[in-house]
């Protein structure tokens, strides 16, 4: 049986429209046409990927994001209006995955949910494998930072940190290439498995928060550094 998505829209249409491609790839659709009623869901079903609209009646997006941030890192896809940058500046800021903006095409809509549940499936499956045992192998260690990559944990000075699935690919790829420079789009490819090219505003905004959870300095990265006019690159190094 596929994933179970949750949508939740105010727009009855795009519900329908969204429930319809995504079933046709094999995938359990429940939707919501409020805030309040996605929390109810979300709670009740525990859906593997949240599709989410910004702006509804009673809880926003916004406010239904932050509640299941604060108890769950199920994946997000944000919906929002088209030119709202602020919106999906603060979207991903609190911790939406990835984003659409209306209108939008449902086939990119199944891509970018494919992609991500796929990611979902490929950790949970490397999990039951190692079956908890960790081997060295598991272990990346860098000055003042550890990445165990069977269980997903990170720890900055001893002290774990949390991290957003989104947010542990892009260090988990950084620090397995140290010194290699990536282009923003090359990370959406990677780390989204989306080979398009313009915004990459999810990009930016992700390493931002990344850097607030695991740098001493978030505006002097001692780890991920910034290539200007190509990307980014990881430096594991003792500080000189």
């Amino acid at each position: 049986m596929g994933s179970l998505v949750l949508v939740v829209d105010d727009e009855t249409n795009i519900i329908d429209v969204c429930t319809v491609y995504l079933q046709r790839e094999g995938y359990q659709v429940i939707s919501a046409v409020s805030g309040d009623e996605a929390i109810r869901l979300w709670r009740l079903h525990s859906p593997q990927l949240i599709v989410l609209d910004l702006m509804m009646p009673g809880k926003n997006g916004w406010q239904v994001c932050e509640e299941i941030r604060n108890e769950q890192d199920v994946p997000i896809i944000m919906l929002t209006a088209r030119g709202d940058e602020m919106d999906r500046l603060m979207g991903l800021t609190m911790g939406a995955d990835d984003y659409l903006t209306k209108p939008f095409s449902p086939r990119e809509l199944v891509l970018r949910a494919k992609a991500i549940l796929r990611r979902q499936q490929r950790g949970y499956a490397e999990a039951a494998n190692g079956a908890g045992a960790v081997s060295p192998a598991h272990i990346m260690k860098f000055p003042g930072l550890e990445l165990n990559v069977l269980h997903r944990s990170v720890r900055v000075n001893g002290k774990e940190i949390e991290l957003t699935v989104k947010e542990f690919e892009l260090l988990h790829l950084f620090t397995g290439h140290p010194e290699q420079v990536f282009s923003r789009n090359q990370l959406l490819s990677k780390v989204w498995d989306i080979d398009y090219y313009g915004d990459t505003t999810t990009v930016t905004v992700h390493i931002r928060r990344l850097r607030e959870k695991i740098e001493p300095n978030p505006s002097e990265p001692r780890y991920i550094k910034t290539v200007w006019g190509i990307g980014y690159k990881f430096e594991g190094r003792e500080p000189s």
